[in-house]
């Protein structure tokens, strides 16, 4: 999928009126109406925006192939679930402490993936080891990028936690991290369960987040 960006200096959607909103929930509101991957998504059918980050991380690393189960992490409200079943995914389920939307052909639940007795649960809905792990989740955020940095990290680490012990071999995982140091000591810890470890920022990032996604594959084991 490729978005083209809106041309010219004038924002081409203007809101009708500020009335009941911060100057902050305006700012969002008119980047949203004017953001070029969010018009697609509504136009092509996208739950989310999204869906273009793993589209293009697909596109550059191949993640995901035809018939393969994938375990998606925080998968509210949709979008790469809907993303892995159209490229072919044979059973993809996904969980979040939020409610989803159904999607015709995968199996959805609310639930914390902290809770470990969760595990067992996704792996029989899944029918066997994931061949692919994704995770698009980020904690809410403060402002403050030194605290927002150390929240995502030990989010990241938790969902590296739960993925490794129950990945299929050979099998990939793509998580979001935000950028500021602590994401090299992650690097190297996936470098020795991973054949291949990446770290990218796919075009559908907004340039000035701070987020990255770290893409490994060619899963190995856990380290012992």
């Amino acid at each position: 999928m490729t978005v083209k960006p809106l041309g010219g200096r004038d924002e081409a959607v203007k809101l009708r009126t500020s009335r009941g909103r911060t100057s902050a929930q305006q700012r969002w509101l008119r980047r949203q109406l004017n953001d070029p991957y969010v018009q697609a998504a509504q136009r092509e059918g996208w739950r989310s925006r999204a869906a273009f980050k793993l589209s293009e991380l697909d596109d550059r690393y191949h993640l995901i192939r035809k018939g393969m189960l994938v375990l998606d992490l925080g998968a509210a409200p949709g979008g790469w679930t809907q993303v892995a079943l159209q490229r072919g995914a044979a059973r993809v389920v996904g969980i979040d402490l939020l409610p989803i939307e159904p999607i015709a052909g995968a199996t959805l639940i609310q639930g914390d993936i902290m809770d470990k007795a969760r595990e067992e649960e996704l792996l029989g809905l899944l029918g066997g080891k994931p061949d692919l792990v994704l995770s698009d989740m980020a904690p809410n955020t403060t402002g403050h990028a030194a605290t927002d940095h150390i929240r995502i990290m030990a989010l990241a680490e938790l969902t590296l936690e739960i993925a490794t012990p129950i990945l299929a071999e050979g099998g990939g995982f793509v998580c979001k991290l935000f950028q500021g140091g602590a994401e090299r000591g992650m690097l190297e810890r996936l470098k020795q369960s991973f054949r291949v470890v990446r770290h990218a920022k796919p075009p559908a990032s907004r340039k000035e987040s701070s987020e990255l996604y770290v893409v490994a594959t060619g899963f190995r084991g856990a380290p012992t």
